[in-house]
């Protein structure tokens, strides 16, 4: 049986996939979408990887936050940046793979690294690609 859904919410994509749009259920994210130049598309549109990117460092900063607050330790002015990156999988097809820096002004790193491993455990997005994704984590 699957424990309780508290959140949910759904978002559409129509047109050509890469090329073509992406919005949520309730239209607050509509998105013209655009294969990258770097894979043979015209570019100046968002892409899959950068809407991942984005929801990934937004999910992992407030995972860090609610351990760092846990943890007594003031997090001001701290950042997350995501890079995912698409790798050709043999015989055919795609796979990511992550790379996550925090950027933790003021605490030291034998107290920041302890913390982003716990963010990468209470991460909903790390538990979902665990096992599957490379994931990168490294102290700015």
């Amino acid at each position: 049986m699957s424990e309780p859904t508290i959140y949910q919410t759904s978002a559409t994509a129509t047109g050509e996939g890469r090329n073509g749009r992406s919005r949520s259920v309730d239209g607050i994210l509509d998105v013209a979408l655009a294969t990258p130049k770097e894979l043979g598309g015209a570019g100046g549109a968002t892409n899959p990887e950068q809407l991942f990117a984005a929801g990934y460092a937004a999910c992992f900063h407030s995972a860090l936050k609610l351990v760092a607050r846990k943890a007594g330790v003031d997090l001001t002015d701290s950042a997350i940046t995501v890079d995912v990156g698409l790798v050709r999988r043999d015989p055919v097809g795609y796979r990511l793979q992550v790379a996550i820096e925090a950027e933790l002004p003021g605490v030291p790193a034998e107290q920041a690294q302890p913390l982003i491993e716990a963010a990468h455990q209470v991460c909903p997005y790390s538990a979902a690609i665990q096992g599957n994704v490379a994931v990168e984590l490294t102290l700015s």
